[in-house]
């Protein structure tokens, strides 16, 4: 066991569970959290829980999530439940009495004295979303985008305050919109529509602010905040490139997360250089520089040496490793059997000993 080896949240469902949720996918007559709807799911559900923390437990992580298992979609499953929502925005946002408080409840019986961690997406990761790419146009919040951000920065607060009262203390904002404002994303980004430079750092801004207040609350409340960053993650697919030099003086600088699970699996994220911004900062770096997309295990000794660079930056203490992502961020996971999954969990604690000698 390696106190310094770390998952970033989702992992591989079971055969059983997975048929409910592809049910799910085909119908439009049922509602979130869809229980009623479908009879056993949540029992299937609660079954397969109870058995990814035992895994986990089993292969000594220390600290667990519910492997997502309670979510279709990373980010999208949060939002579905936020009163207000049917699937699209009909009525004022508030984020009281959410589902995934009673999630929550039922992991941390579950892991006893483990530490556990609950993952739910960035306020600005919706905000974005919402406002750049789904629109806004006939619902509630058609034409009045200011209040909308408002509204969701209150509905993440009324959830923050609620799981912190039922006994939360770790909280992840998981977020794959950085490279949007990347000038080295050739696949998906601002430059390619050609907007002004003034004004992407005006909305990368607005989406610091947002993030920033939530997580200035959570704080205000006594929880840690952490954050997860990727270039997508979808049946061992990316969404996009960019690295984090460009991003660096924004979004690793300039917001207030206690933890940092960055991807770093590949050329795409540049230079671990990067990591200058956090030099003499007080700040927890998870570096992922293992794969959950790939099958095979991962190439011990350019692990080790990029961890040895970043220490050269930042304290050793501070760092930590992981893969880049889960392993399932949807349902339908990345392209490996759960087995497969387990044994790159397994070299990932075994590099982290070597490294890190605990």
């Amino acid at each position: 066991m390696s106190k310094r080896f770390l998952t970033v949240g989702s992992l591989l469902r079971e055969e059983e569970l997975l048929s409910y949720k592809d049910e799910i996918k085909t119908r439009e007559d049922i509602t979130y959290p869809f229980y009623e709807d479908l009879k056993g799911y949540k029992e299937a559900e609660d079954k397969a829980v109870a058995n990814v923390v035992k895994a986990q437990k089993d292969h000594d992580l220390v600290q667990i999530t519910d492997g997502e298992f309670s979510k279709s979609l990373w980010h999208l499953d949060f939002v579905w439940g936020l009163h207000g929502v049917e699937r699209y925005i009909a009525d004022k946002l508030n984020g009281k009495n959410h589902p995934f408080i009673d999630h929550f409840k039922g992991l941390k019986k579950l892991a006893g004295d483990t530490e556990v961690k609950q993952c739910i997406p960035s306020p600005s990761h919706i905000y974005g979303e919402l406002t750049l790419f789904i629109g806004l146009d006939g619902g509630y919040y058609a034409g009045n985008i200011e209040e909308f951000g408002k509204d969701l920065v209150a509905s993440y607060k009324d959830f923050l305050k609620e799981y912190k009262q039922v006994g939360g203390e770790i909280i992840q904002f998981d977020d794959c919109l950085w490279e949007l404002f990347s000038n080295d994303n050739h696949d998906f980004s601002f430059s390619s529509k050609k907007e002004k430079e003034e004004q992407q750092e005006e909305l990368a801004y607005k989406f610091i602010d947002l993030n920033n207040e939530v997580i200035d609350y959570g704080h205000e409340i006594g929880l840690k905040v952490y954050t997860h960053n990727c270039r997508g993650n979808y049946e061992s697919r990316s969404m996009s490139d960019g690295s984090y030099e460009s991003i660096a003086h924004l979004f690793l600088e300039k917001q207030n997360y206690d933890r940092f699970y960055l991807e770093w699996d590949d050329e795409r994220a540049g230079s671990i250089e990067a990591l200058q911004v956090f030099k003499d900062k007080d700040k927890e770096i998870v570096l992922g520089l293992l794969s959950s997309k790939i099958n095979t295990l991962d190439n011990e000794k350019r692990v080790l040496d990029l961890l040895e660079k970043a220490s050269q930056i930042i304290d050793k203490d501070k760092l930590y490793l992981s893969h880049q992502c889960g392993f399932a961020s949807c349902d339908e996971g990345n392209e490996l059997s759960i087995d497969e999954q387990w044994a790159k969990i397994d070299q990932g604690q075994e590099i982290a000993a070597k490294f890190w000698g605990e």
